[in-house]
């Protein structure tokens, strides 16, 4: 992605999530669930850690109940980093995931939760992770995944795009593998996982236009849909529906 199309997708989606901010900090989805017990226990023997792309500062949260002594929460969105800041026990930064203002070895443990799927540069963002790490410490990452098969990869992200204008692109788990090992990580833990949704809810919380909410109801009755989001139907309604997720704890070595 060019620099222009970066900013432009920036821009959406700082504009999206300003909006979402007080649905996002009520979200059961994104306040709860073993992934992010998962990543709380991973950086529990921080004592500084940074959550990158905070959203409502959940995770961020998680991170300050499992003991770690001082939590940063960052976003580009300045309205979610209010709202973390308000809601929970952690300091609230503005900050772009792919420059992030802080010096090398500053945390000893970096998360981010469901979130990387909207940056224009991942890699940018992972090397990122690596350099405010130190040595030791745990980069510990959960987005959602897209199917290692290309044309699944494609339906997925063709999918999301009509769903969240803000989505840029899902990457396969073996993707995220690579940018990490290729910054200098070592990749401890990766699982392909799945997390389950409301269908309907999981449309509702962008809001769509009418005509996609119509090509996305047309869509999770495909084939591909069954494939990519185990989608199941009954009696006309999406019964089972969910997204694929890359979930990944990995060290930088001391």
């Amino acid at each position: 992605m060019d620099s222009d199309d970066g900013r432009g997708a920036k821009r959406e989606a700082m504009a999206s999530f300003d909006a979402a901010a007080d649905a996002y900090l009520d979200s059961d989805v994104h306040r709860a669930g073993e992934d992010l017990d998962a990543l709380a226990a991973w950086s529990a023997d921080a004592s500084r850690a940074l959550d990158v792309a905070c959203g409502a500062g959940h995770t961020a949260n998680a991170l300050a109940e499992a003991g770690v002594q001082a939590v940063v929460a960052a976003d580009a969105t300045p309205k979610m980093v209010r709202t973390a800041a308000a809601n929970f026990p952690v300091a609230g930064v503005v900050a772009d995931a792919e420059r992030l203002p802080f010096g090398p070895g500053t945390f000893d443990a970096v998360t981010c939760r469901v979130a990387a799927h909207h940056f224009p540069d991942p890699e940018a963002f992972v090397r990122e992770a690596s350099r405010v790490l130190a040595p030791g410490g745990v980069f510990a990452f959960e987005d959602v995944a897209a199917p290692e098969d290309p044309g699944l990869a494609d339906f997925v992200n063709r999918v999301e795009t009509l769903r969240d204008g803000s989505h840029v692109e899902a990457h396969p788990l073996s993707r995220w593998e690579t940018w990490m090992r290729d910054a200098g990580l070592a990749v401890e833990r990766a699982t392909a996982g799945r997390l389950d949704l409301d269908f309907a809810d999981w449309v509702d919380r962008t809001d769509p236009p009418a005509a996609d909410r119509e090509r996305l109801a047309e869509l999770v009755r495909t084939p591909e849909a069954e494939a990519a989001y185990g989608v199941t139907v009954e009696r006309g309604e999406v019964a089972e529906f969910a997204n694929l997720t890359a979930l990944v704890r990995a060290r930088k070595p001391a």
